[in-house]
């Protein structure tokens, strides 16, 4: 019961917002309320079901009279029977209740809310409008029985008629039901995944949930439970909430009719039901972990064939084929040993429920056969219990019928709610609304970048690469950041570009859009040569004269004669050098023209000359600069040294007549 609560909890916190969203003083609704809204839905679809079913009568009793008494028997009597007695009344004033709820919460359900209740709505009513053809289709098989025991040729035939009746009317509302379930899901999907890679690329979630860190990140494969694990979240819960409706309107309108038949029927099949059921849960607990699990898994072996397309090229170098084929077979390995154990799992579930479902064919032959030998029942008492039997067997055996389905959708449940979790703890450690466009701090910064007794220690570890350290980058003014390898150097770019947080000390940088990365191998998106150039800014910023000269201004002319039309989409980190990369990365930088820019060995691809030349441009430019590089020439285009030796120590030093050779 504990689990169950847990999960519900989950699937509350995940469902709601869509349906209910939050107050005018931005608190969440109360899992009660939501439940409320939800019981009021149903009152007013069934009271609306009792005033269409009302005129139904009333307008074919006036207009074919002939076809109510041939197609509609006893219904007539049986809808004046509701309102003379205390059940139309009842309904109706619960319905109105409903609807006063719904007005209760009118301001919550605005900017859109209203149709999803809409259509929720009318596919209740639909599951209700089924659920009654269905029990008029008992009625008619037991009549069928009882023309052909009584040889009554010309009563079996216009029983089939109401049979064809019942058909002709059920069908078009199974298609119409059959479509508005997967558009509802549809509509939630989107909202719902449109939430979550918003809150996603907010605050930099994306770079704090580091999905490539398998063995730290609890929060695997984000990408998949942001597609695909939303995309069966929605289509499975609304699913299972129609097919729980459903079972409990079929339960409720089935078991009046054994109930008529038989009492001790009745009794025995709840028995049935509920034993069944509690063997088939107890024995079913390992499913959910093991599709977790599974989901997972699929996930990572998904994940190192991506890896491998995206780094084809450098594994054909290496000639690493074998190890990536022995990666890629342990990550198979992973998902086929899970697998096999849930299917041994499944193969176990499936006998109890054959067994479940064999036996319950036989309890009412058992029932009813020392009753209809007795002759207290006719012939057709036999299909009908049948059939009443099954819909009620089929309804109470819900969880029986669906262990796997509702196993896979708890673990798609708990993928997905931590993933919200998470996003939205990183959202309330970070000071933010929930939501807010990624980098949303837009709040005047100082004008220089200040870093103030600062320890930094990278996450996740206890190892100091700087201690206590203290400078200053002010418009105009140029840092180099050397030492030797695994020194710090990138780290302390990381701290300067506010990806990581110092241990000790505080950095203030200047405000967001005058401060710019631009790493060793350029970040290539996927689209146009013009998207590629204007990155991070929308593209029709800059015009093409502007962006073919910047081509020419960081040397790759070639690049505008081969590709003249700046909307080509290509595989550009495949088809570009890193050299080239590494130009289009400073083009990139001199459209953007941020007042500070931070270089990780932006230049390490490239010719001496071309690097001047690319640093002269941001000298003419009047752009302040942090690089991080091993060539001596770039002492040159800096005022300031920053010496780091890993241990933590660290000293600033003049550019002029510096060294990278030092006296030992």
């Amino acid at each position: 019961m504990k689990a169950l609560r847990e999960q519900l909890g989950k699937l509350q916190r995940l469902a709601q917002p869509y349906f209910l969203p939050l107050d005018a003083n931005g608190q969440s609704a109360s899992g009660a309320q939501f439940l409320l809204l939800i019981l009021a839905l149903v009152a007013v679809v069934v009271g609306v079901t009792l005033l269409l079913l009302t005129a139904a009568v009333g307008l074919s009793g006036a207009l074919i009279p002939e076809l109510q008494s041939r197609f509609l028997p006893g219904v007539p009597q049986q809808v004046a029977a509701l309102w003379k007695g205390p059940a139309g009344p009842v309904i109706m004033a619960l319905a109105t209740a409903g609807a006063v709820v719904f007005w209760w919460f009118r301001g919550r359900l605005r900017q859109g809310r209203w149709l999803p209740w809409l259509l929720l709505g009318v596919i209740i009513l639909l599951i209700l409008v089924i659920n009654g053809i269905n029990v008029g289709i008992s009625f008619v098989a037991r009549n069928v029985d009882n023309t052909l025991v009584a040889y009554d040729q010309d009563g079996f035939w216009k029983t089939v008629g109401i049979y064809a009746f019942c058909l002709v009317l059920a069908l078009p509302i199974r298609a119409i039901q059959s479509y508005l379930i997967p558009k509802l899901g549809l509509m939630w999907r989107e909202w719902l995944s449109s939430r979550l890679l918003q809150r996603y690329m907010s605050n930099r979630a994306y770079y704090v949930l580091n999905p490539n860190d398998e063995s730290q990140e609890e929060i695997d494969n984000p990408d998949q439970r942001i597609s695909q694990d939303t995309a069966s979240f929605t289509a499975t819960s609304l699913s299972v909430t129609v097919e729980i409706i459903s079972a409990l309107l079929t339960f409720f309108s089935f078991i009046i009719v054994l109930w008529s038949i038989n009492h001790t029927l009745a009794l025995w099949l709840l028995i049935y039901s509920v034993a069944g059921t509690a063997v088939v849960v107890f024995a079913s607990r390992k499913l959910v972990n093991l599709n977790y699990q599974q989901l997972k898994l699929e996930a990572d072996f998904r994940y190192g064939l991506v890896h491998i397309r995206d780094n084809a090229e450098s594994i054909a170098f290496y000639r690493g084929e074998q190890q990536e084929a022995h990666e890629g077979e342990r990550r198979l390995g992973g998902a086929i040993r899970n697998y096999n154990r849930l299917i041994i799992w499944e193969a176990l579930i499936n006998v109890i429920q054959r067994s479940y479902d064999y036996f319950s064919r036989f309890l009412p032959w058992l029932v009813i056969a020392p009753i209809y030998f007795a002759k207290q029942v006719d012939f057709g008492v036999f299909g009908q219990a049948s059939i009443a039997f099954s819909q009620v067997l089929y309804s109470v055996s819900y969880i029986v019928n669906n262990i796997d389905r509702l196993a896979a959708f708890s673990a798609s449940i708990s993928r997905l709610e931590g993933f919200q979790s998470k996003v939205e703890g990183i959202a309330a450690q970070q000071g933010t609304v929930a939501g807010a466009a990624a980098g949303g701090d837009h709040d005047r910064g100082p004008e220089s970048i200040l870093v103030s007794h600062v320890d930094l220690v990278p996450p996740r570890t206890e190892r100091t690469l700087i201690r206590d350290l203290s400078l200053t980058v002010g418009p105009r003014q140029r840092l180099l950041v050397v030492g030797p390898s695994g020194c710090g150097k990138t780290s302390f770019l990381r701290l300067v570009s506010g990806l990581w947080e110092p241990a000790a000390g505080t950095v203030q940088r200047p405000p967001v859009g005058e401060l710019m990365f631009i790493p060793q191998k350029p970040y290539m998106l996927l689209g146009s040569l013009r998207e590629q150039l204007c990155y991070p800014q929308p593209p029709e910023r800059f015009g093409d004269d502007q962006l073919r000269h910047v081509l020419e201004e960081v040397r790759l002319p070639e690049l505008v004669h081969r590709y003249p039309d700046l909307d080509i989409k290509q595989d550009w980190p495949r088809l570009l050098s890193l050299g080239e990369q590494q130009r289009l990365g400073f083009a990139r930088l001199l459209l953007n023209a941020p007042r500070f820019a931070v270089l990780d060995e932006a230049t390490s691809a490239l010719d001496v000359t071309t690097e001047k030349v690319l640093y002269e441009l941001l000298v003419q430019r009047d752009v302040a600069f942090v690089s991080v590089g091993h060539r001596p020439t770039l002492v040159d285009y800096h005022d300031t040294v920053l010496e780091l030796d890993g241990s933590g120590a660290w000293q600033l030093l003049p550019a002029a007549g510096y060294s990278f050779v030092r006296p030992t």
